[in-house]
């Protein structure tokens, strides 16, 4: 029953976000969050921020967190928006720099959110199928679109591009916006941020949600010319000037202020993807190469539904989506060596190798 619905919702398909279980404890290894808590110092500044400053309305121009932003990726605060998690800036680029005139180009196999966003902004778009070996196909990106936007690295892929590709996007789209979602960018890629002052089409997103632990906190930002950040700005103050709160202003200033905890626990996660990774292939599980924080795996003998369900009985999460090319796929969040170790022993059992 649609009534009242308007027509340019009424046959939309929404994006689905991994489960967030309530019924039981399960080891969480389905939403790419990160293991390991916020900084102590952003913990602090969460209690001092919640103080009677909140009966106000926050900065809406987000100035400070900004200002840090743009001093720790050498940029001016110009270049610098910020927005209610990488979701919510994502949504506004489709709104800020994609039209009805010529589709939007983006992989067949990545962020699922993308063909939504274009769905309910009334933008076309093309989906590129990646290789048999789910590479990113540049070329087929280069050609009459009316803009490019990819993750890198891709989801749920993990797969990176090298910086001289994304060079090859913004040359090769001169006249419409590229834009590199690096939401994991942090867990061992090359950021495209180095490319943005020879290329004013192009536009970073990125997120606080994964690599600095505040996916509860909301907070996204993208990087690039300020005629792109002009154009954002258009959008969200079209919609809502304050779209990021007090607490959580303050708790991303002070996360990109602890650069130490951060170092230190990308690091972490890092280390325990590789271990992970060797030890599935160990167990019989293809691996992408992974440059994020989570790993896309198959085996030869088991389906990926098979295996998400039996996953489930033993208490631990991942995500699956049956879909074409990818429905013996699993998409496995890298936990604490704790909990990928539990991943392991329950993947060794399930495979006939316990």
């Amino acid at each position: 029953m649609k009534e009242f619905w308007s027509s340019r919702i009424r046959d939309m398909v929404p994006y689905t976000p991994g489960e967030q279980p309530k019924d039981r404890t399960f080891i969480k290894l389905n939403t790419n969050e990160n293991p390991y808590p916020p900084s102590p110092k952003v913990l602090e500044t969460v209690r001092d921020a919640a103080d009677a400053a909140l009966r106000l309305y926050p900065d809406p121009e987000a100035g400070s967190l900004r200002d840090t932003l743009a001093r720790y990726h050498g940029v001016s605060p110009e270049q610098v928006f910020v927005g209610n998690g990488s979701d919510e800036v994502l949504a506004f680029c489709f709104q800020a720099f994609f039209g009805p005139e010529r589709p939007v180009c983006f992989p067949d196999i990545s962020y699922s959110f993308y063909p939504v966003y274009a769905g309910l902004f009334a933008v076309p778009y093309e989906e590129i199928p990646l290789e048999e070996d789910f590479q990113i196909p540049v070329e087929r990106f280069l050609d009459g679109n009316g803009g490019v936007i990819l993750p890198n690295p891709n989801a749920p892929t993990g797969i990176a591009l090298p910086l001289e590709q994304i060079r090859r996007l913004a040359e090769g789209n001169p006249d419409v916006a590229v834009i590199v979602d690096e939401a994991y960018v942090d867990f061992g890629t090359d950021s495209a941020l180095t490319l943005l002052a020879d290329h004013p089409n192009l536009l970073v997103v990125r997120t606080m949600s994964k690599s600095r632990s505040l996916a509860g906190m909301r907070v996204g930002y993208a990087v690039g010319s300020p005629n792109m950040i002009a154009a954002l700005n258009c959008v969200k103050n079209s919609f809502n000037s304050y779209t990021l709160d007090r607490i959580a202003l303050a708790a991303a200033k002070a996360s990109v202020e602890d650069e130490a905890y951060f170092q230190e626990t990308r690091h972490k996660i890092m280390a325990t993807r590789e271990r992970t990774a060797a030890a599935l292939e160990g167990l019989g599980f293809s691996v992408c190469p992974s440059r994020a924080n989570f790993l896309f795996v198959s085996h030869s003998s088991k389906g990926g539904k098979e295996l998400l369900d039996g996953l489930r009985e033993k208490g631990i999460l991942v995500r699956w989506w049956g879909k074409p090319r990818i429905g013996d796929h699993l998409r496995i969040t890298v936990g604490t060596d704790e909990e990928m170790d539990r991943l392991i022993e329950a993947l060794a059992q399930l495979t006939g190798q316990a």
